[in-house]
């Protein structure tokens, strides 16, 4: 059998042990959607948003790319983040990364992988940043780890930094940003950001809203 039959009949399986537990289970959230939290992960395939949270279909709406970053020219990204912001009204941003991710350890290196490099570039200039905390560690694995936890505090940052995410703050009182790490050899994840509507940005970075009295 080829690989990707095993992936249909899975799903068959999948739909039938579902129905058995609720036969409405798929038509209940058909109609639309109202997820409380927009994710933002690595592509990564050993981390997949509903599995390691334990969410249901329409719990989550997700975003994923390769390293988990918040560029501010990716209209993916914006597109997906303005949508969730203005329509679906969520009440939180998951920034996740994973220890032992390929594109942060990629980014870290010397090595030419083509288009990719301009991706990652916005890692190497996290890691010029902080290249003083980062190379003070000596084991190379955890140096790799402690860049996985600053590349997840920065994409945090980058969100607060947004208008669109401002204005949300400003007029609706949320979203919380959030930034967790997953943990491959546990399964765990662990917070180690978190910004609240009206938290602390340079001042550069502030916008002004539209209407907004001063």
């Amino acid at each position: 059998m080829e690989s990707h039959m095993k992936l249909l009949l899975a799903n068959k399986a999948w739909v039938e042990e579902k129905l058995r537990t609720r036969p409405d289970y798929f038509t209940s959230h058909m109609e639309t959607q109202t997820p409380e939290f927009l994710w933002i992960g690595c592509s990564d395939s050993r981390v997949p948003a509903e599995d390691v949270t334990g969410a249901e279909p329409g719990e989550l709406f997700v975003h994923r790319n390769i390293a988990n970053l918040v560029v501010h020219t990716d209209f993916n990204m914006l597109s997906v983040l303005q949508y969730a912001l203005e329509v679906l009204k969520v009440k939180h941003i998951i920034v996740c990364g994973h220890y032992r991710c390929g594109g942060v350890k990629n980014a870290m290196g010397r090595s030419d992988l083509g288009l990719i490099n301009k991706w990652l570039r916005q890692i190497k200039d996290s890691y010029r940043i902080y290249q003083r905390e980062i190379e003070a560690i000596a084991d190379p694995i955890a140096r790799w780890d402690r860049m996985v936890e600053i590349n997840v505090y920065e994409q945090v940052q980058n969100l607060a930094q947004m208008s669109m995410v401002q204005r949300a703050w400003r007029t609706e009182s949320f979203p919380t940003i959030h930034g967790w790490i997953y943990d491959l050899t546990t399964g765990y994840l662990k917070e180690i950001a978190s910004m609240a509507p009206g938290s602390h940005i340079e001042d550069i970075y502030f916008f002004d809203v539209p209407g907004e009295k001063k």
